[in-house]
């Protein structure tokens, strides 16, 4: 990580929740981590804010959750499921996707 980046990272979804990760945890997502990469020219990697203009507030704390549940379980073995209601299904694969998750 480069000196001049915070330890931690904005996600702003379409509806105006902010969601503020740790980068680490942020970058499990490998467009994230493209976003908020120093060489790239998006004006992410120097803001640290990622503006997700597809997902709603509660599609990206499912998201959020994700990232912080696999953080914590990373180095572990026979993890549980994580609790997904029906309903967000089909919204979350479409996120997994655009986020390459």
């Amino acid at each position: 990580m480069d000196s001049s980046q915070s330890e931690y990272v904005t996600l702003v979804s379409c509806d105006g929740f902010e969601f503020i990760l740790p980068r680490s945890t942020a970058c499990v997502s490998g467009t994230i981590r493209r976003m908020l990469h120093p060489s790239s020219k998006f004006s992410e990697g120097i803001s640290g804010r990622c503006v997700l203009d597809d997902m709603t507030g509660v599609v990206l704390e499912k998201v959020c959750e994700y990232f912080c549940y696999n953080d914590k379980h990373k180095d572990q073995t026979n993890v549980p499921d994580m609790d997904i209601p029906p309903e967000l299904c089909l919204e979350l694969l479409m996120a997994a996707d655009y986020l390459d998750t």
